[in-house]
């Protein structure tokens, strides 16, 4: 009845290996894959399909704006995902979350807000209101 897409087999444009550091700002559109370290904020192009991904070995020491985020590594500053966030297990993310749809495997760890953003649809309660009694 429901059939949910294959997010495994995403294109990765952009690789930031595991030994590799970039210090400063990351703009990119497409699919970025981050192994390693990253002292900036990365931005996706704007109106431009593109989906950041870090491994549980990368590292983003600053915001993420992006329409698609899957973390298993570490973001310490704010995560903006104008379409959906998936945190792994190993996610850690120092700052608050703006998401429109988001997943949370156990063991993610979130030191900030979870904020859903406007237009955003889901379970009932989920803009922060409680749902109303029957």
């Amino acid at each position: 009845m429901f059939k949910r897409r294959n997010r495994s087999a995403a294109r990765i444009d952009t690789l930031i290996g595991r030994s590799a550091r970039v210090e400063g700002d990351v703009v990119f559109a497409g699919g970025l894959h981050v192994d390693g370290a990253i002292s900036g904020n990365v931005r996706a192009i704007a109106d431009a399909p593109a989906m950041l991904s870090v491994s549980e070995h990368g590292v983003v020491e600053g915001s993420v704006e992006a329409p698609q985020v899957v973390l298993n590594g570490k973001v310490s500053g704010d995560i903006v995902a104008t379409e959906r966030v998936v945190l792994g297990a190993r996610a850690r993310v120092q700052g608050n979350v703006h998401y429109g749809v988001i997943e949370m495997a156990l063991g993610a760890e979130i030191n900030g807000k979870l904020m859903p953003r406007n237009g955003s649809s889901g379970a009932a309660g989920a803009t922060g209101t409680p749902p109303k009694p029957l």
